[in-house]
């Protein structure tokens, strides 16, 4: 009766664990000019490259891109990229560009550490 009764706890945590819900794992990045002042319309690409001894000529392994919106924020969600259980996700290159309407382009450039199950923000300053 006890060994039943250890079965049954193990395998009603087993579901309790299962069952717990996945919180989203998203990344804003707000970009700002030299004036502190938001920019919208930026064309902002988040990315990793692959970590693997040797890197096999700068592969990307994830590439993402997004534009900022009235607020000057580029919104990302990694949430199905994400799997339980893995030690930590990912440290992303952010690299922000526009041309205004002169023809002159602005850009930036950043790094992101991703925490899994949060929302991760970075700014990015463009000149």
């Amino acid at each position: 009766m006890k060994n039943y009764t250890n079965i049954l706890i193990l395998l009603f945590s087993s579901l309790l664990i299962a069952c717990s819900k996945k919180e989203p794992t998203l990344a804003d990045i707000t970009v700002k000019n030299t004036a502190n002042e938001v920019v919208p319309g930026v064309r902002v690409i988040l990315y990793g490259e692959s970590t693997e001894t040797p890197n096999k000529d700068g592969d990307v392994v994830l590439k993402d891109t997004a534009t900022t919106d009235i607020f000057g924020v580029a919104h990302f969600d990694y949430t199905e990229n994400f799997k339980r259980g893995q030690a930590g996700f990912a440290v992303l290159n952010i690299d922000a560009e526009v041309t205004d309407a002169n023809g002159t382009t602005f850009s930036g450039t950043g790094t992101l550490k991703i925490e899994e199950e949060t929302l991760n923000k970075e700014t990015v300053f463009i000149q």
